[in-house]
């Protein structure tokens, strides 16, 4: 077997973290903004993701010696952006990733409530998860006769690289919007306050409502669990690996229970970009591709310690392009959702109605949307196959 150069790993988590990073950091500012977080508050949920998911990969990938990757909940994120304002406002969304933090543990401690999540047919979580991405993903069509001249170039930008570097399309469109804050900033001729760009934790003492546990924490754990755990845990298995189960839930449990008070939603194990680092694009020999894993979480930490002038970018950009680019950071995760709700036709009905009730944003009792989704969703498929084998 060829020997590639260390170097080879170390880059390719390098690379696993920037594309995981500038992906989707637009999705997480979202989500912690609409459930009531300040804008320092929201610039601190992100460092503290940063550090703790950056802290998990290199923990896993060392002690397993595997490439074990974690990253934020993205899919969370969507959640949170969908759910909005809860009774209790943002203490209250705290205590709620506590309580996810508590569920990823005791899914660690105690295997049935795992079995439990895995019995609640995929086809009715992805298309919660559809229609929970369906607002944002509208994001850039709305943004484009909103402000088309700060968003037509992140579009055209996503577009181009779609066609030529799939893998650098939303960073680049990242890159493109960045470009017109910039020169929006320049234009207006106003200053920058300094202190936006230095990094530091707000921390929030957490309530807890049953609107916020129910609406925000049960949703959460199961979007986390069903879109990025137990895909991780497959992608990991397709190139050789088995990752531990109950190490990668205590340590993902763990950091979202230490990131909550912060800001921080939840962190998991790494889906999608789980490849990145697991491949053999990562080092021809599988025994060093753990090296990958850890330059993922060193540059994680670096990368955090720029949240606050990401949050930044973001609280000074003008209207739509942010949006813009956390909606097309999301078409992917919205496509595959849509495809797996309704691949089968014996479930295509509780699917559709999970997915319309869940893209409504209704709240009901002070619960959001998701969370009767699935009720609708599961109560469809109740009745629609009742009595069959």
């Amino acid at each position: 077997m060829p020997t590639a150069p260390l170097s080879h790993p170390i880059l390719a988590g390098i690379v696993t973290a920037l594309v995981g990073f500038t992906s989707s950091f637009a999705v997480v500012l979202t989500g912690l903004g609409a459930v009531g977080a300040s804008p320092a508050q929201a610039a601190s949920g992100l460092l503290a993701v940063s550090l703790t998911m950056g802290l998990a990969c290199i923990v896993l990938a060392w002690r397993h010696r595997m490439p074990i990757t974690v990253a934020w909940s993205t899919p969370g994120a969507a959640l949170l952006a969908s759910t909005g304002a809860v009774e209790g406002g943002w203490p209250a969304a705290v205590g709620a990733f506590l309580v996810t933090a508590a569920l990823i543990l005791l899914t660690a401690l105690w295997p049935a409530l795992g079995a439990l999540i895995a019995r609640i047919p995929p086809s009715i979580a992805q298309a919660m998860l559809a229609g929970v991405l369906l607002p944002l993903c509208l994001a850039p069509i709305t943004g484009l006769v909103a402000n088309p001249w700060g968003v037509v170039p992140v579009v055209l930008t996503w577009l181009v690289c779609a066609r030529l570097a799939p893998r650098w399309a939303v960073p680049l469109a990242f890159l493109a919007a960045a470009v017109v804050v910039a020169i929006s900033l320049i234009q207006a001729g106003a200053p920058v306050d300094g202190g936006l760009l230095v990094p530091r934790f707000e921390l929030t003492a957490p309530t807890f409502t049953i609107g916020a546990l129910v609406g925000i924490a049960l949703p959460l754990f199961i979007v986390t669990m069903a879109s990025q755990n137990v895909p991780g845990i497959a992608i990991m298995r397709s190139f050789g690996y088995e990752v531990p189960w109950r190490p990668a839930m205590l340590v993902t449990g763990l950091g979202t229970a230490v990131g909550a008070t912060a800001g921080g939603h939840a962190i998991n194990l790494a889906a999608i970009s789980a490849a990145l680092a697991a491949s053999p694009d990562a080092d021809p020999d599988p025994r060093r591709r753990w090296i990958a894993g850890v330059s993922t979480g060193g540059s994680y930490l670096v990368l955090g310690g720029f949240s606050a002038a990401f949050a930044a970018l973001v609280l000074l950009a003008p209207e739509a392009v942010i949006p813009a680019v956390a909606g097309l950071a999301l078409f992917g995760a919205f496509g595959s959702s849509v495809q797996q709700a309704i691949d089968d036709p014996g479930e295509r009905i509780p699917a559709v109605v999970t997915f319309l009730v869940a893209a409504s944003g209704i709240a009901v009792l002070g619960v959001s949307a998701a969370f009767w989704a699935l009720a609708a969703g599961l109560l469809v498929r109740l009745v629609l196959h009742a009595g069959r084998r």
